[in-house]
């Protein structure tokens, strides 16, 4: 009986050391184990691929279509004859697609002068953060303009290219923070036919974007562009607008007042009279709606 017992006492603390030897090997091969951390890419600096009228430093997910409708009326200061320029209204309708994860493009008509606008945008530089990060982004843009309308001056012979207009810009933006984001715009526009001699046919300015979040669905927009070699006497203004982005599911409202008219960059760098100092503002919406037209890419 005496030997059952230290036979039983034997098995037990053989089992016990087994047991404590098994738990400290388990403990150990957890050491140098730990996830290393991982590269982020920082997303939804603004709400949309648009500030207001400027490109953002968004780009649309490969597979997705945005279907967009800029709204632009007349004039505030026309009183209430003309309720406030409800009377009044210019449109552009687009559609842009995702291609990849770091390009998209862009095609749409304005009822403006009648234009038909293309862009290609490609993100060189994508804000992250984790090893190997970058607090910022860089993206290029650059697209072309084609007026429709008949050109009414007989004694100019008519090319087709005299119709068009290009414009390259550089997008340097960064989300500061889950409320703040800005980026800088430095963009050159050219027209092939200026109007007079004083006109230059490479416009070079500045833009400044700035989104500031107020809810998970509601942030204040902010876009204005500095031209640094405008024609000085045709009394063409800086564009400025302000506005704010709404989120609705699928949908993202943009309701802003701007002095801009237009609503491509050659139109709007080139052609704004509107003064704000004035009351020249105007009231305008844009209405963006995304579809899954391809397959999703995870």
């Amino acid at each position: 009986m005496k030997n059952l017992h230290r036979i039983y006492f034997v098995i037990c603390m053989l089992s016990i050391s087994f047991v404590g030897n098994a738990q400290e090997e388990d403990l150990l091969s957890l050491v140098g184990t730990e996830e290393k951390p991982k590269k982020e890419f920082v997303n939804y600096a603004f709400k949309s691929s648009r500030v207001i009228m400027s490109h953002s430093m968004e780009v649309i997910r490969p597979g997705v279509m945005d279907f967009r409708i800029l709204h632009r009326f007349g004039n505030v200061n026309k009183g209430l004859s003309e309720l406030f320029g409800l009377d009044n209204a210019t449109m552009r309708m687009g559609f842009d697609f995702g291609l990849a994860k770091n390009l998209m493009i862009g095609v749409g008509r304005s009822t403006n002068k009648k234009e038909l606008d293309g862009f290609a945008k490609y993100r060189i530089i994508h804000q992250s953060k984790g090893p190997k990060s970058l607090p910022f982004s860089v993206l290029l843009v650059g697209g072309t303009s084609l007026s429709t309308l008949k050109i009414t001056d007989t004694t100019q012979k008519e090319y087709f290219t005299s119709r068009m207009g290009f414009y390259g810009q550089l997008i340097l933006g960064s989300k500061l923070s889950e409320s703040i984001s800005l980026q800088v715009m430095p963009t050159v526009v050219h027209r092939n036919l200026v109007p007079t001699v004083d006109d230059p046919n490479d416009l070079f300015a500045i833009g400044a974007g700035a989104r500031i979040k107020l809810s998970n669905r509601v942030s204040m927009n902010v876009d204005y562009y500095y031209r640094i070699n405008p024609n000085p006497i045709d009394g063409t203004q800086n564009p400025l607008s302000i506005g704010f982005d709404i989120e609705t599911g699928g949908h993202v409202f943009q309701l802003h007042f701007t002095n801009a008219i237009g609503m491509n960059e050659k139109v709007f760098l080139l052609e704004t009279t509107n003064r704000w100092g004035k009351g020249d503002i105007q009231f305008g919406f844009n209405i963006s709606r995304s579809f899954q037209i391809g397959k999703k890419k995870h």
